[in-house]
């Protein structure tokens, strides 16, 4: 199956309020999709989320990526053959998410041609759990976030973004624990936001708060301190921003770590199937990470399952998406469509109304 034609597009889609995260804010996402068409017809697509602070690239740097040094190795490629499709991207350095958007769209369209949803090939499962991600505002605020959502949408996992200060975290976990209750279970991702030394009793206090998983409480490294830090903390620490590889996920997996965070949309289908599979074989957990997807990149993304309640869920801030299919969410669960194609369900007139 060999490379026929391809297209890049960008757009632009409104979310409903602004939202802080932990380097930028934004009332908007910039979103590029990648699409393959085979020599036999079979088209294949994925979405990459464009920020500055998150991918490091902008339109114009991604097409000529694309254009000039990884589309140009695809030339003479099996696309069928995901091994060679991998070593052909591993050959570039850099270009992250460039190789991510090829890889994930050689995955779909592997499944369009052979006429059998993504998922079934990647020996997942049609429905899943989903989290909602509770992103930074006033504590008041995300707790009335947190219990809209929940009562709307059945979320029994909430991924509440930390990192305001000790104090406010932990005002923020009090403020959505009497709003939702003790059924639902909160995760804290503070990206970062405290140091080294920080860490240990950072995890604890939000551990006593509640919390059953803290994702990226500092800087982390797989190195002795982090295993101490694991080894003490009492709940899993899940990482996230330093793992982006099969090599980095060796290294923490060597000093015990407990979740690693999977995603696609940042390092493609193929690494990120490569960190599950030793994951697993350490009986360690995943969880598919936000990516800030639209509707159309969930679809793709939430194709590989973890065993944590995956996080593709954010396109519910976005009251327009370029996808004719919407995921509904009941009872805190996605099922995914039976359908191979995903290029089918692209809304091309979205696209061009909201192309940049």
């Amino acid at each position: 199956m060999k490379l026929a034609d391809w297209s890049l597009y960008f757009y632009r889609l409104p979310y409903e309020r602004e939202v802080i995260w932990a380097n930028a804010r934004e009332s908007s996402g910039l979103f590029a999709l990648l699409k393959l068409v085979s020599d036999g017809g079979a088209a294949g697509i994925a979405e990459g989320t464009i920020k500055s602070t998150w991918s490091g690239v902008s339109p114009r740097s991604l097409a000529a990526a694309l254009e000039d040094v990884v589309l140009p190795l695809m030339k003479n490629i099996d696309l069928e053959n995901s091994a060679a499709v991998a070593a052909a991207l591993a050959r570039v350095p850099e270009n992250r998410l460039a190789k991510a958007l090829v890889d994930n769209a050689c995955w779909t369209l592997r499944a369009a041609a052979g006429k059998e949803p993504l998922w079934k090939i990647l020996n997942g499962k049609r429905e899943m759990e989903v989290c909602w991600t509770v992103t930074r505002r006033e504590p008041a605020l995300m707790a009335a976030e947190a219990a809209q959502y929940c009562e709307r949408y059945g979320f029994r996992t909430l991924k509440v973004k930390g990192g305001q200060g000790v104090q406010t975290d932990l005002q923020v976990l009090a403020g959505i624990r009497a709003a939702v209750g003790h059924e639902v279970a909160l995760y804290v991702d503070a990206n970062a936001a405290y140091s080294r030394g920080e860490a240990l009793d950072y995890v604890r206090r939000i551990a006593q708060a509640g919390a059953i998983v803290a994702e990226d409480p500092s800087p982390l490294a797989p190195d002795a301190e982090f295993e101490a830090l694991q080894a003490s903390c009492g709940i899993p620490i899940l990482v996230d921003g330093s793992c982006t590889s099969l090599r980095d996920a060796e290294l923490y997996l060597a000093r015990g770590a407990r979740a690693i965070s999977l995603k696609p949309g940042r390092v493609g289908l193929s690494e990120s199937l490569a960190i599950r599979a030793r994951a697993r074989e350490k009986s360690m957990k995943t969880a598919v990470g936000i990516y800030a997807e639209s509707a159309l990149g969930t679809l793709v993304n939430l194709q590989l399952p973890g065993e944590l309640p995956a996080e593709q869920t954010f396109f519910l801030i976005m009251p327009q998406q370029v996808s004719l299919f919407v995921p509904q969410i009941r009872a805190g669960r996605i099922e995914l469509p039976a359908e191979s194609s995903l290029e089918r369900f692209v809304d091309w007139k979205a696209i061009e109304s909201n192309k940049i």
